[in-house]
């Protein structure tokens, strides 16, 4: 069954070569949002390879095996609005773009891999029209539920041309936070050629490279992000495809990501000057050298002593632990150091999809806040560290008690 629905990629995904050499090693672990039901505990696991491969020819950092995405997306438990700070990051990206591209109540607005909706509801409320892609059929449910019309396939060409007979052609197409996910690349953007207005845009945003190796954010390693975007490897990407990079900026979530805008027809004069100063700085950080990474690895394997051995002395002290948000990131990060319940109690997210299941690989329970709120352990420990501000904000509670937080990553510390 392992062989229909993984393959170990042959060919760079952004350049077509095949140098590429395995640089980072996770080892055999679960898909990242197979949580478990009880009921599936004692039953056997399918455990997946998680290794991490540089194109010699491109630099492009991506994932050497791929699982399907029927897999992966279809049964998807990953619903975006819970969170508050990705619900005001989307309204002020809305704003933005309505105001910078001019959009009307005749624009289309078309995001791939919309989830619930959490990027489109604000532009449906300025009074742009709206279309979502989302392949998880019970979140466009969702989405469609709070009126976001949304087709429950993967964005495809034929998809596109399909969209372009009903609707017209779309002014801005959006990919946020999935199009690290995406392993044929060239389906997608020659569906974006064929769905994107003359002037249109293409508007994609992904965890930046520069970030990942600077904070140490290894355990955005996982089966669903295939790609480990810097500006380098996407403006080869778009100009294979006869698009151009105009323009590129950097965002705070997920530990820091790149917004990258790209348009039709090589419109190389519109190139933005931030543009430039990103290659400057990945040409600083040496993103293009191969030994970059190696070293990479020897630091992941640092933190992971440094962790294993903070957590071994607070139980040992007869310390009880928790932990706080259960993302998929979490689970790279409790197989590959092999942090289970005898570490963690439990782990509290706010996400009713989550709630109830155990974690892939560690089974350690995933419960709503108020279990947390009842109990009175000595340190939480924050696995979803992107959102690790205002956690720490919301949960001061915790703190004027006596409570200590703990940080993984770049470096585990207790606060």
């Amino acid at each position: 069954m392992r062989k229909q629905i993984i393959k170990k990629i042959k060919r760079c995904r952004v350049c077509k070569s095949t140098k590429l050499i395995n640089v980072l090693q996770f080892g055999m672990t679960p898909l990242a949002n197979a949580f478990l039901k009880k009921e599936q505990l004692d039953l056997p696991e399918v455990f997946y390879p998680l290794e991490v491969y540089f194109c010699e020819n491109c630099t492009f950092l991506q994932l050497g095996h791929v699982v399907s995405p029927e897999l992966l997306f279809k049964n998807y438990v990953y619903v975006s609005s819970t969170s508050p700070v990705f619900v005001n990051h989307f309204k002020e990206f809305a704003t933005q773009v309505i105001k910078r591209f001019d959009l009307n109540k005749k624009s289309l607005v078309v995001d791939i891999g919309s989830n619930d909706g959490i990027l489109l509801k604000p532009f449906q409320e300025q009074g742009v029209r709206v279309l979502g892609i989302e392949p998880a059929a019970h979140i466009a449910k969702i989405a469609k539920r709070d009126g976001i019309e949304t087709e429950a396939k993967f964005f495809s060409i034929n998809l596109a041309k399909q969209i372009v007979k009903r609707r017209g052609k779309a002014k801005i197409v959006t990919g946020t936070n999935v199009f690290a996910h995406i392993d044929d690349l060239d389906e997608v953007i020659k569906g974006v050629n064929e769905i994107l207005t003359d002037d249109g845009v293409f508007i994609t945003e992904s965890p930046y490279l520069v970030d990942f190796l600077k904070k140490r954010y290894f355990d955005l390693v996982y089966h669903e992000h295939l790609s480990y975007w810097a500006i380098e490897p996407l403006i080869k990407l778009f100009n294979r495809f006869g698009m151009a990079v105009v323009d590129a900026q950097k965002v705070p979530v997920h530990g820091g990501s790149i917004r990258v805008f790209a348009v039709k027809g090589r419109r190389l004069k519109e190139t933005n000057a931030k543009v430039k100063v990103f290659q400057d700085l990945e040409q600083e950080m040496q993103l293009s050298d191969i030994n970059t990474y190696l070293k990479y690895a020897s630091k992941i394997l640092e933190n992971k002593k440094r962790l294993i051995s903070l957590l071994t002395n607070l139980k040992l002290k007869g310390n009880r632990i928790v932990a706080y948000g259960a993302p998929a990131k979490s689970n790279t990060l409790l197989n590959y150091f092999k942090i289970g319940k005898e570490f963690i109690d439990y782990i509290v997210d706010d996400s009713p999809l989550k709630q109830g299941l155990f974690t892939p690989g560690t089974h350690i329970p995933v419960v709503p806040p108020t279990r947390f709120k009842k109990d009175n352990p000595q340190f939480l420990f924050i696995l979803a560290w992107n959102f690790a501000g205002p956690i720490l904000k919301r949960h001061g509670w915790f703190k004027d008690k006596g409570g200590k937080f703990i940080i993984p990553v770049p470096s585990p510390k207790i606060i």
